[in-house]
Parts: structure tokens; sequence; C-alpha cells
């Protein structure tokens, strides 16, 4: 029976401090852009209505989140978190820092829209793209 052979491959992975500048740039985004444009005020509702938009690391990915709370009588006030679009840091680029931009479809599945694009541009692709918005 033949071995295996090991394949080694360089990845780089994202410094805390580069996360930390990372998370800023997507809280001010939020503030500026998701906040007044799909979430201008909360206003309850009978069924499932959003009250808040934000965004969480995880690992190596970062998911902008809408939170809503259920109006249902038998379990009103109860909250539950829906993530809608995500951006996953593409660790085989060595040399700069880039993301894929994931779509978070009805199923659970994470989608890859775009690929390999630098930060800045992952925010103006959310900012211009439909089915990156939040389904408010």
């Amino acid at each position: 029976m033949a071995k295996r052979q090991r394949e080694w491959v360089w990845v780089r992975s994202l410094q805390p401090a580069e996360k930390a500048e990372i998370a800023v740039a997507c809280e001010h985004f939020i503030a500026t852009f998701l906040k007044p444009r799909f979430l201008p005020e909360i206003r309850p509702t009978e069924f499932n209505y959003p009250v808040d938009i934000f965004g969480k690391w995880r690992g190596s990915k970062y998911s902008f989140v809408t939170r809503y709370r259920s109006g249902f009588p038998d379990n009103a006030g109860a909250e539950f978190d829906s993530p809608f679009t995500r951006l996953d840091h593409a660790e085989d680029r060595l040399r700069d820092t880039r993301f894929h931009v994931m779509w978070h479809r009805h199923t659970g599945q994470w989608w890859r829209v775009h690929e390999a694009v630098p930060f800045d541009e992952a925010l103006r692709l959310i900012e211009t793209s439909p089915t990156l918005w939040p389904a408010i």
C-alpha cells in the first residue's frame, strides 16, 4: 500500500489588529448605510420584525446579521438572528487581504457571489447588489 504524501500549503491568517480594523470599518458601514436604508426605525408587528443590524466575527469570517423579535402571542419578545451576507477571508492570498463575498440562501447554505475581492470593493458590492441586502 502506497503512503500518502502530505502537500503543504502556505496560508495567510488575519491578525487580531487587522480583524479589529475591519470590524470598525464594517460597523461604520452598518451605521452609515445598512441601518439608515433598511432599518431607519423599528416597527413592531404581530409577526417577526427586525430590531437591529450588526456584524460579528466567527473565525476568519465576518457576518452581517439582522436580529428579529417575535410579535406572535405565544412567544412575544423572543429574538433570533438571521445572517444575510458574509465576508470570508481568502487565506490563499499571501500578499494582500481579500475576501470572498458570500450570500446566505433561504436553505441555510452560503453561496460565493464574488471571489477574492479587496475589502473596500467587498463593501461596495454589498452596497450596490440587492442580493446581498437584508430581507427586511
